[in-house]
Formats: structure tokens, sequence, C-alpha cells
């Protein structure tokens, strides 16, 4: 079985001081795929390349203390890929690959930090570009290669997947565009489609225990008034592989829960 996780750590040094790396010793994932790590190299040379014995590999922003994405593994990577050749974005740090290719496979397992539209209507409007951009490159991906993104996608794709939907229509993270974006993604029928939500492969219906993400303001994570924002995302034949799924909820190591899939596959 190949244990995946994904979560998003708002901050590196914030989530080790509230146990994260002892939570990855002991649920001992193959991989754990995290995003808003807020560090640049220098800040994770000698104390983050290595997190509970695994290695990491690191897409970091331009700016200081933004985002930033990592893939940490046991297994040794074939090649890594850092950005996704975006003109506009890989100066944000939000995508790093690692590949694990054999003679007779082509594998990836990708992190990415998808942008937040909250901050306004300009940042809005990046984020569109992103999807745009982002649509693109996976596509072209999958007609080479399986992989598997995880990351906070900054989308709740279905009325379900978020505890206040009505009021939420017309803001970042759920408005009509952003939906129809994931629809698309994820539509067998589309030629520009076909990847697979794989938490709602195995859970097709769930609500309120499938939240990942719990704003800061007022009782919202006591109340669970939720998102499911982060997510695996994976080409077909690789889904198809998943049996066991988990969001832990029992320790907070940031405003975002780890989540975490069995691969009945190895690397």
């Amino acid at each position: 079985m190949f244990k995946l996780t994904s979560l998003n750590l708002n901050g590196i040094r914030s989530a080790s001081t509230k146990g994260v790396e002892a939570w990855i010793e002991a649920t001992a994932p193959d991989c754990i795929c995290v995003q808003e790590i807020k560090a640049q190299a220098a800040d994770m040379t000698g104390r983050f390349e290595l997190l509970a014995g695994l290695r990491g590999h690191f897409h970091y922003a331009e700016k200081k203390g933004y985002s930033g994405v990592g893939v940490y593994s046991r297994h040794e990577p074939s090649d890594v890929v850092v950005g996704f050749g975006s003109h506009e974005f890989d100066a944000e740090g939000r995508y790093v690959e690692a590949r694990f290719d054999t003679p007779s496979r082509k594998l990836s397992i990708i992190s990415a930090y998808f942008p937040s539209g909250s901050s306004g209507e300009l940042r809005q409007t990046a984020k569109f570009r992103f999807l745009a951009e982002m649509h693109a490159h996976l596509m072209r991906m999958k007609g080479e290669r399986e992989f598997i993104l995880c990351g906070d996608i900054n989308i709740a794709h279905q009325q379900i997947d978020l505890k206040n939907w009505r009021s939420n229509q017309k803001n970042s993270g759920f408005t009509p565009e952003e939906r129809e974006w994931m629809t698309k993604l994820l539509n067998k029928t589309e030629p520009t489609g076909g990847l697979v939500d794989v938490y709602r492969l195995l859970q097709p219906d769930t609500t309120d225990t499938c939240y990942t993400w719990w704003s800061n303001r007022g009782q919202a994570y006591a109340n669970n008034v939720g998102w499911r924002l982060d997510y695996h995302l994976a080409t077909p034949a690789t889904a198809a592989l998943a049996r066991t799924e988990n969001i832990y909820k029992d320790v907070k190591f940031s405003d975002h829960a780890p989540v975490t899939i069995g691969y009945d596959m190895k690397l």
C-alpha cells in the first residue's frame, strides 16, 4: 500500500511547533505533499530538508514568507520538476513534481498550491489565469504519464463540500466559474477532462466530515463551519488503485487538515 498525504502547513516552522513531525513519524506516509511552507532554501537547510525521515524537494516563492510547496518521500525520485512553466506564476512557488519512473511506468507525485482570490478582484482575476494555465498543463501531462496532484486547490467543488454554500456562491473558492473549472477537469466525456477527485471516488456523499479547512474567524473550527479545499486529483488508472481515505482532525497543525489516501501500488 502506497500511503500519500497532502497538508497545507500554513508555515512549516509553525506546524513544527504544533507537532506535525511527530504525527508524520507516527502515521508513516510514503510521501507527503506540503503547501504554504512559507520558507526559503536557507530556512530549510539543515532543519526541514528531512521531515520524520522523509527527504524533501521544494519550490520556493521569490517573495519571502509566502507560498512554497514540497514533496517529502521515502523513495528517491528519478527526477524533480520545479514549476509548471508559467511565466507569471512560477515565481510564486506553487508547483513541484517528483517523478518515480521505471521502464514500465511513468508516475508523478505533484504538490500544488492554487491561488486564493479572496483578497479582491485583481487576485481573483489572477486565479482564473492560473486555472487556465494549470488546466492546459494537466491535460498535456495526462497524455504522457500517470500522476497524482495533491494540494490546496482553493475551490470547493460541490454544495456538499462546504457548510454555508448558499451564502458563499459569490465568494472566491465557490464561484460558478471556479466550480465549472473543476467540473470540466473531472468530466470523463470532455476531451480536456477526465481526472478523478480521489476522495469523492471513495466517499461520494460525505459532507460535514469532508471539510479540510476552517476560517480562523469566530468559532468556525469549533462549529465545523468548514470547506473541502484539499484534494488528490489523479489520472483514472491511478485513481482506481485508491483503497482508503482519512482526513485527520484530532490535532490541528494549521488551518487545514491532512488528507491521506492509500493506493494499492508501490513506488
